[in-house]
């Protein structure tokens, strides 16, 4: 029941957010990124909500067998995203670091999602929250629709999702 609740009250707050004009932010070329989610924008920091891009450090070995950064092909995506796009964004929560926000994009005659772009061509994954779910189900359904179909990352067979890695290293972190 309470993860019900948790799920309508995220619901509203993007509905809210995306009905808050006033408070729209334009995501444009001239951010500085700092992964494949997340970017500072003046002195302010943005991470999209529900959204965990390859991390930077981790490997993976594409085609012609060149050993490259995961980080650095989701923040490559991710910023030819914005340079094609010029998406808008709304703040779906805040911390005193960071502003999570909702992003979306008029692609043809649709608005496209960021974080189900990002998903579903393979450079994004869908976040998970502290209990081990999905922020965002839709990203999760995204993510193993991208995964089915090889698309993105998922083509290269030593690709690490980064929730297994996160995962491993806060493992580590709280010892034996």
């Amino acid at each position: 029941m309470r993860d019900g609740t948790v799920a309508l009250l995220i619901m509203l707050c993007v509905g809210t957010a995306l009905a808050a004009p006033a408070r729209e932010i334009e995501l444009h070329p001239g951010v500085t990124l700092v992964t494949g989610d997340t970017w500072i924008d003046g002195k302010s920091r943005y991470r999209l909500f529900g959204v965990q891009s390859c991390l930077r450090g981790t490997y993976f070995t594409n085609a012609a067998g060149r050993r490259l950064d995961c980080g650095d092909a989701s923040m490559a995506f991710l910023a030819a995203f914005i340079q094609d796009t010029g998406p808008r964004c709304a703040p779906v929560a805040t911390t005193p670091e960071l502003f999570y926000v909702v992003c979306s994009a008029a692609v043809g005659d649709q608005r496209v999602d960021l974080g189900t772009a990002l998903i579903s061509r393979g450079y994004a994954f869908a976040a998970l929250g502290q209990n081990g779910l999905p922020a965002n189900p839709a990203y999760a359904v995204a993510e193993h629709q991208a995964r089915e179909s090889k698309s993105g990352l998922w083509r290269f067979a030593d690709v690490q999702h980064p929730s297994l890695a996160l995962g491993r290293a806060a493992t580590r972190a709280r010892g034996p």
